[in-house]
């Protein structure tokens, strides 16, 4: 069993920049790989950042790309994700996620959800 706290949510303007991190109590944290999803008010949840075991491997929605940076620190069992040049269309719920599947991008094959944070981007 895994279990997910995020923080760091809030409202900025778009432009603007927000650090998301999210802790997880397991001993096993290194052997899952992990994600960051989110889901827009009226909208499904949807993939945004996954990182590897490791962390060397990452892969990222195409919309994200070049402004969101997932990272993890296995020795505090955390990950992150830094969102730079934020757009109004990112606002939603961010989850972190974790799976043993590989790369991937699936919202269903994501095994453990944490409880989510909120996210709003201004115009």
């Amino acid at each position: 069993q895994v279990q997910l706290v995020e923080s760091g949510g809030g409202l900025v303007q778009a432009g603007g920049s927000l650090r998301l991190q999210c802790v997880a109590s397991t001993p096993n944290f290194g052997m899952y790989n992990m994600g960051w999803l989110r889901q827009a008010p009226g909208e499904d949840r949807e993939f945004v950042a996954g990182v590897s075991f490791s962390g060397a491997g990452t892969w990222y929605a195409e919309s994200v790309k070049g402004r969101f940076t997932i990272s993890r620190d296995n020795a505090e069992n955390m990950v992150f994700l830094q969102m730079n040049n934020l757009k109004t269309e990112d606002t939603g719920i961010y989850y972190c996620a974790a799976t043993r599947r590989v790369r991937e991008t699936m919202v269903v094959a994501y095994d453990y959800w944490g409880q989510g944070t909120q996210v709003t981007v201004s115009a």
